[in-house]
Formats: C-alpha cells, structure tokens, sequence
C-alpha cells in the first residue's frame, strides 16, 4: 500500500483508516493521568503494538501517536522542550510497522487551548504551535497529515495554513467533531456542518469530513448534511458509542458488527475515508474491512468490458466480436415464462447446512405440484456455509424437475474459478444465474475466510454476456457460446435511492436479464423505486415479498437490516396480536395485502417469495391472491394444483 501515493490510492478506492490510539494505550494499562504521546520514547513496544494490530486488521492508513504532540498539550507534562523527539519518533514507530502494507497519517489535534478573544492563546500562537509540529512530522517522512477532532472552524484553519507552510505538496486530511446532543436538535459549540462544509471549500485540503461525535449514528447524521452541502471527500470516523464508566475504567461498549454496518453505511452514502475514533479496536477495523469490501467499488479491481468493445487499445490484438448471443426467451424455461408476460412466482429454498437435502428437495417438489414457477437456490447467504446452489439444483431437478435460479456470488471465487463454473453450469442445464456480490465472510461461520471480490455483481453480469458469446474475460474464443439467463438483484429501499438506481442502470447496461427485488413491506417504497427506474422497465422484475413471523422479527428488520422498512402501522398490528401464533398470521396477511397491491403494475413481472423460516405452506398460502390478478396468472403447465393451495390442501 505504502508504494501508492495517498491521493492515487483515494482515487482508486474507499480508504480504511485505523481506530483509537489513545483507548487502545488505556486498555493496555496506562493510567490517564499519563502524557501518551511520551510513550513514543518511553514505551514504544506498546505503541507498536498497537500499530501492528491495526495493519494486520487491513487497515489502509494508520495514524501516529501525536495527537495531543504540541506545544500546549505537552507542557501541561513538561514535556514541551521534546515535542521534536516525541514527533519525530511517533513518525518513525508507524513507519516501521506499516512497511509496504499501509501508509502513515501524522496525526494533529487542536491545541487544547481556547483561542482568542475568548481565550488567551492567539490564532498567530496556534499557527506557530501546529507549524513547530508540522515541521518535524513531514520532515519524519509521513505519508500525509490528519487534522482531527478540530471543534472550531478558525483553530483548524490555523493548523491547514500551518501543515501548507511547511509542504504545498503533503496530503490533508481534515475532521471536525460535531457534537450534536442528537438528530435534529442543536449543536453545543462551533459551527454546523453545513457552514463548515461551505467555509472549507477554497482551503488547500484533500478531505474534509468529521470523526468522534457521539458514535456511529451521529457521524451518519453529520455525514448526510455534509453530502448534500459539499461536493468534496468527506472521511468519517466515528467513536464505538458513548463511553460508559464500569468499575472504574471508561469504556465503549459497541460492538464490532454495529461498527462495521455503519462504516457499510458510509460507504454507500458516498465517504470517501472510513475509520474509527476513541474506543474503535483492532477487531472492529477488520470488521469495518469485511463488511465495506462487499460494498466499495475498486477502481483497482478487474474489470469485465462488455464483449462489443474492442480488446486491443493496450495489446495490439485483433478485436475477436464473439458470436451473436441466442434469443433471451430461448435459453430456458424461465425466461420464456417471463418474456412471455406471464406472471411468475419464485420460491426461495434453502440448501441445508450439512449433507442431508431432503427437506429442500421435498418442499421443492411440493411447491413444483401447487404450480409455482422457479425456485432460487441462494448461493452462502450472509456468508454461511451450506450446500453448494448447482448440487441443490440438480438434486431437486432430478427428484421433482423443478427449474431453479442459481444464485451465484463474488465473494469466494476468483475470475478463473467463476468461468469453470459458469461453463458446467452451463453443460448441465442450470441457465437461470442471479449474479450476486455476496455478504463478507466476517459475517458468517468463518469470519477469517478470504474475500475475493475480484468484480463485482456488476462486472459478473458483463461477464456472463461474454460467455455468452463465447467469448472467456480475455475476449478469446471458449469454443461455443453458453445459453445463461443472467439476472440481479436490487433495493428499492436502499439508504442511498441514487446510488441503488445508479447500479440498476449499470446492471441492465451489463446485461442483466431480470430483476429479484429484496423484500418489501411498504409498497410505496416500491412504486418510488420502479418510477425511478422506469426507463428500464422493459427488463422483468420480480418483486419480493417476506411474510414476517413475529413482532420481534419486524423490528428486527425495521431496525437493524439496512433498507429494509416496516411501516409503523404494521409493527401496530403485529403488537396487537395476543401470541406469537396470532402474529405469524398477521405477517401472512401482510404479505398477501403487499403483493396484491403490487401485483397488477404494469412493471411486476411476478414475485419472489422469501419463505418464512422454510415454511412452503406459508408461501402458498401468500401467492393464493394471485387468483385475483387481473392479468395471465400462470403457475406451471396445468395451473393451480387444486382449487385450495393451504396447509390443509397441501
């Protein structure tokens, strides 16, 4: 990492940073009443220590132990007459650890001082106090400055005008803390982000952004203001929470997974720079690093061309067309279904965790009898590992002859493994792929498990259009071109709406065929989404529908899983409900309610049913109001099975 310049690498690829230094130093049994920045000379093992921990994390950045290294700061300890040696050695300490694996951010704090003409110390005495520190952190070799947890607009221009006196070339970052009591309500001190967004956009800075606050929640609140205010780089680098006081020691209780789906929040915001402050550890960095490699798009990573392009602006080989891809509705059964403009139902199955697969392969079966369309065969969801979704799909079509969607997901091959596996799937007839990026392995049974990630879902779809002309990633000729339905998935209720529309119209750019939507209870979600969308509504798009089984279960959903919506109301009836029993009515009730106001758009193409806790019963008893449809309903061959596909028909 350290041999790419900062600014080439921000250009590439969200960036990481490191967490806290000074709660990490505490937890190692430093008393407070310590000057951590001396531990520089006196006990660097442990600020080494916790440099290699943060590197080992994948932490991109990592940042010196100079925080509070300045004039004021020190001479609180006496220290002031080493505040040379004391920077010059936290530089040297981070360098050493990051080797070629990370770059080195100089860290430097606000005085800790109030300035003039509140306080005593002069803006002019700030600059010569972040300029004296400046000088000895560039001079050391520091790959860029952050300026961080600034409260006041005109003390962090002082350190900016400092860090450009000594260097009009080293990178700066800079952070303000913000500390709102909470959304909405009013800022203690300094300015808001609004106003700071628009007084830094002239400064000689390369990011601007915020960091502390009062955790997670209230940087994505700082950090949505600052978006819609300012075009620039923003990082954001929350605390783990508010600290709590335990016996004597201060510390913060969040967890690593609540970090690390806010830092994936950032990121689909737009940050530029994620990380953590006071109390964020090792381990939540390399949480934070799973989670946002599933989401970041690297520019450094392959990338799949459409097969029209040409392949030899850099080679100098002949471009190779490919041949003509066969007609869409052709390719499987599926898609003559949807391109038909029949209405069709997919079922998601569940492969089993262990060896035995007879219940998926039965419910299969019993869902093929009631007229159900497809069964989608999900591929390691939130990167748990189960049977494999091509062996599932030739089980169930060798018990039942079902037709089944294989989902087939980024995360746990490289670009060689996905075309074998493309090609036998391929040679054995499973056509029907939903191309998925996949969940980060640190969220599943085996948290150390590598990410590869070599595209994403984007670039996937792409590739499989090569397949589909015969053509393998170099554009060389594989012998014969496959027949795959390629289709994608897509969040209606994504946090960032431009962002999830963007990629819808990157995807059927790609060459996705279909549409698999996440779950949706409110369906004017919905409808915002396919009128955002509507210039793509030619591309069939099969709306999802989750029963809910308890009040629980809802709130869990409205609250914790990103994009996912339960209205108010809902989560009312669910509370209503007398037991548990009465609530998992409510969700089927729900379900049927949402996909009968859907069912008759003009843009649904048919739903995808998310089976409550593998209940194929409940999914008949959901799909029962497409009797009502206005349109051709159609559920297989024959039609409905029988007259009453309920738990008692079936």
């Amino acid at each position: 990492m350290a041999a790419v310049p900062f600014r080439e690498a921000l250009a590439e690829r969200v960036l990481l940073f490191d967490g806290a230094m000074g709660t990490e130093i505490y937890a190692r049994g430093v008393f407070i009443n310590r000057c951590y920045d001396e531990l520089n000379l006196s006990q660097p093992d442990i600020v080494n220590d916790i440099h290699a921990a943060y590197v080992k994390a994948g932490a991109d950045v990592i940042t010196t132990n100079t925080f509070g290294a300045n004039r004021y700061r020190l001479g609180a300890y006496g220290l002031e007459g080493r505040l040379k040696e004391i920077n010059a050695t936290g530089v040297r300490l981070a360098k050493a650890m990051a080797r070629d694996r990370a770059l080195v951010a100089a860290s430097i704090g606000p005085t800790g001082a109030v300035l003039a003409p509140v306080g005593k110390v002069s803006p002019g005495d700030a600059y010569t106090a972040f300029r004296e520190q400046a000088e000895v952190v560039v001079e050391a070799g520091a790959d860029l400055v952050v300026l961080e947890t600034f409260t006041h607009l005109n003390e962090l221009w002082q350190a900016v005008r400092a860090v450009r006196s000594v260097s009009r070339d080293i990178p700066i970052v800079a952070a303000m803390t913000f500390p709102f009591v909470g959304p909405g309500q009013a800022q203690i001190e300094g300015g808001s982000p609004e106003a700071a967004a628009q007084a830094v956009r002239g400064w000689p800075i390369d990011v601007f952004g915020t960091n502390c606050c009062n955790g997670p929640r209230g940087v994505q609140h700082v950090l949505e203001r600052l978006l819609a205010s300012t075009d620039m780089k923003l990082i954001a680098m929350p605390n783990a929470g508010l600290p709590q006081v335990i016996e004597g020691r201060t510390l913060y209780l969040a967890a690593p997974e609540y970090m690390a789906e806010h830092a994936r929040r950032f990121v689909q915001l737009g940050a530029a720079i994620v990380g953590g402050c006071c109390g964020t550890t090792p381990t939540m960095i390399k949480q934070i690093r799973a989670f946002i490699r599933s989401v970041q798009q690297e520019r450094r990573t392959i990338e799949v061309r459409p097969a029209t392009e040409p392949f030899d602006e850099d080679t100098g080989r002949k471009a190779i067309p490919g041949e003509a891809p066969s007609l869409v509705h052709e390719r499987t059964e599926f898609a003559r279904r949807l391109y038909s403009g029949r209405f069709c139902v997919s079922v998601e199955l569940d492969p089993p965790r262990g060896v035995d697969a007879v219940k998926a392969v039965e419910g299969a079966a019993m869902l093929k009898d009631a007229g159900i369309d497809v069964v989608n065969i999900a591929d390691g969801p939130r990167a748990v590992a189960r049977m494999g979704p091509a062996a599932l799909a030739q089980l169930v079509r060798a018990h039942s002859g079902m037709e089944s969607v294989v989902h087939y997901c980024c995360r746990d091959r490289n670009l060689l493994g996905m075309q074998m596996d493309l090609l036998g799937n391929n040679a054995l007839g499973l056509r029907n792929i939903l191309a998925v990026t996949g969940d980060p392995p640190k969220m599943g049974t085996y948290p150390d498990a590598t990410a590869v990630f070599d595209i994403d879902s984007i670039g996937l779809i792409s590739f499989i259009q090569m397949l589909n002309r015969g053509l393998d990633f170099s554009g060389q000729p594989v012998g014969g071109r496959t027949d795959l339905f390629v289709g994608a998935g897509c969040n209606p209720g994504h946090i960032d709406l431009d962002l999830e529309t963007e990629r819808f119209g990157r995807k059927v750019e790609a060459g996705a065929e279909f549409f698999f939507s996440q779950p949706l209870f409110d369906p004017q979600v919905l409808l915002t989404f396919l009128d955002r969308t509507d210039r793509f509504k030619k591309v069939p798009f099969l709306v999802g529908i989750m029963p809910l089984v308890s009040l629980r279960n809802a709130e869990f959903l409205h609250n914790e899983v990103p994009g996912m919506q339960v209205p108010q109301a809902i989560l009312d009836r669910l509370r209503r409900a007398p037991d548990r029993d009465a609530q998992r009515e409510v969700g089927i009730e729900v379900a049927r309610e949402a996909l009968a106001s859907v069912m008759d758009h003009p843009r649904i193409a048919g739903a995808y049913i998310y089976p409550p806790f593998g209940s194929y019963k409940a999914v008949l008893r959901v799909v029962e109001v497409l009797k009502e449809r206005k349109g051709p309903t159609r559920f297989g061959p024959q039609g409905y099975a029988g007259d009453d596909p309920s738990p008692a028909h079936v």
